[in-house]
């Protein structure tokens, strides 16, 4: 028997505060994702207001995104152009123009 298993959406929180959003399989991709180097550097280099979002040495975690979390990231999903990378969307303003990646 073979399951087909949908992505669902996660959240990755920085010290607690919701980030960003993206698609995984599992949770245990999601948690993956809290270490690939690219993304440290990312947050490390991203800026809200003037601060880092990721200041190197606070928590990332992953978790199931809430339904506020999710419709967001739904709805810029919808509206982006469709994209065979990893789709970020982040639940903070970000300083500049990019918003996701």
């Amino acid at each position: 028997m073979t399951f087909n298993v949908l992505p669902s959406v996660f959240t990755i929180e920085i010290g607690g505060t919701p980030t960003l959003t993206f698609q995984a399989q599992s949770l245990r991709e999601a948690h993956e994702l809290c270490h690939e180097d690219w993304l440290k550097e990312d947050l490390a280099e991203a800026r809200s207001g003037g601060v880092p979002l990721w200041d190197r040495k606070a928590k990332l975690r992953a978790r199931l995104a809430l339904p506020d979390e999710k419709v967001l990231f739904d709805v810029t999903k919808d509206n982006d152009e469709p994209s065979d990378g990893l789709m970020l969307v982040y639940l903070v303003k970000l300083d500049g123009l990019k918003a996701k990646r």
